[in-house]
């Protein structure tokens, strides 16, 4: 894989090395394409082929019982995480073990005998992305780093300018100038800088990758602290198998933005194999995107292993990443895993929204609405198996969309507040 800006290894990052323990059993930062190991720190690329670096472990013996006994977040899984032993003492947002919801109507709709969604709307900033800056912000603090910024479609900028507020850490946020209200005001009530950049989240990607290497001390947790940050991705996966009860599902349909969700889902469940926490059965993973920004769903139906950039245009702000970092990881797993990566169309999306909540009281946000909608294509077209457990995952509150579907609800009626009002109605 060739070198792209984010991948870029920065010359001007904090050259002191961390505390021993200071990322608890991770022992150093390993290439996934050629396999050169570097030493723990603010590096992301490869020095010898500039391929992404990811964390390595000598994860020590833990039980189920160890892991149940912990707290109610995503420490309970500190041990297989690139943190401190001392975690839970440091100021952070406590995010994880969100809720997993039986969705057997969803399922009846859609023909689907065992359902589930995995809920992380219900993390302190309503996404999925508390967890992963949970885990940046933890290494920026031992690297010795000052400044906690990214850029972001949305959610990111929510999870970061809220933990650097709790953490008492400058934060600086890049998004997007079109982003949707709700989640610039949700970014910016928490303090520190918020920067809106005229240009697609890919070029705003860019600039930060710029200033990631011209500025001592700031950690962008998906550029230069990225090898952590995407850690957190992975308690999602450590969290479904075990509510499910100790087991892998065996299907996922996950939605794909830069792909590292879904990469780091079926890492977390390896990790949970190799420990011997759960028996290793096949999980088939299906990706999820928007047809307007959907190049690892267009690179999978081509047959290629080359994910080609593309513009996004999409209402689903949260996946519009038209250059995926991740996006031949998610074609390698969806492959080797027999799964597949579809997209949606925008008024698919919206109609995903409105079904998850009328079946199961869940308001998605528009990332949601890809995957429902995605859920109910594979099942039509014959890619998904109807018959095994399957799990879906919401990444987000649809608080945060609300213009997506402000078409389709309302009222049923607007009546004077009277009784013959109500009876002209016709609403019983």
């Amino acid at each position: 894989m060739g070198a792209t800006a984010e991948q870029t290894i920065s010359t001007n990052q904090v050259s002191s090395g961390p505390r021993p323990g200071a990322f608890g059993h991770a022992t150093g930062l390993v290439c996934r394409e050629c396999g050169h190991a570097s030493p723990l720190g603010a590096f992301y690329a490869c020095p010898d082929c500039f391929g992404p670096l990811e964390v390595a472990y000598d994860f020590p013996s833990v039980t189920r019982e160890q892991i149940e006994a912990g707290p109610g977040n995503i420490w309970r899984y500190q041990p297989m995480l690139p943190v401190p032993f001392d975690i839970t003492r440091s100021p952070n947002m406590e995010p994880g073990f969100t809720r997993l919801i039986r969705a057997d109507n969803l399922g009846r709709e859609l023909g689907i005998k065992n359902l589930w969604v995995k809920d992380d709307s219900g993390n302190p900033t309503h996404s999925f992305k508390d967890r992963v800056v949970a885990i940046a912000l933890s290494a920026a603090r031992e690297l010795g780093m000052d400044v906690l910024a990214c850029p972001s479609t949305g959610n990111l900028a929510n999870a970061v300018a809220a933990a650097g507020a709790r953490a008492g850490i400058r934060t600086v946020v890049f998004i997007p100038h079109d982003l949707e209200q709700p989640k610039v005001l949700t970014t910016a009530v928490y303090g520190g800088t918020l920067v809106a950049v005229r240009g697609t989240y890919d070029d705003v990607n860019k600039l930060a990758s710029e200033i990631a290497a011209e500025q001592e001390g700031w950690a962008f947790v998906n550029v230069n602290v990225r090898p952590y940050y995407s850690e957190g991705s992975k308690t999602l996966g450590y969290e479904v198998a075990e509510q499910l009860g100790w087991r892998l599902p065996e299907q996922v349909v996950i939605p794909v933005a830069s792909g590292s969700q879904l990469t780091k889902v079926e890492k977390g469940f390896a990790e949970l194999v190799g420990l011997g926490l759960v028996e290793d059965r096949p999980c088939r993973i299906f990706g999820a995107q928007a047809t307007g920004c959907s190049p690892v769903a267009a690179a999978y139906k081509a047959g290629q292993e080359v994910v080609r950039p593309v513009k996004p245009d999409t209402i689903a702000k949260s996946l519009a990443i038209g250059n995926p970092a991740d996006g031949p990881y998610v074609l390698d797993a969806c492959r080797r895993t027999h799964g597949a990566v579809e997209d949606v169309t925008d008024e698919q999306v919206r109609e995903g929204i409105v079904l998850l909540a009328r079946t199961e009281g869940v308001f998605a946000e528009t990332a949601g609405g890809v995957t429902v909608a995605t859920l109910r294509k594979l099942v039509r077209t014959g890619q998904l198996d109807p018959e095994a457990e399957t799990v879906v995952f919401n990444t987000g509150d649809g608080l945060k969309t609300l213009d997506a579907v402000a078409d389709r609800v309302g009222p049923a009626a607007t009546i004077a507040p009277t009784y013959d009002a109500f009876s002209a109605a016709n609403l019983v």
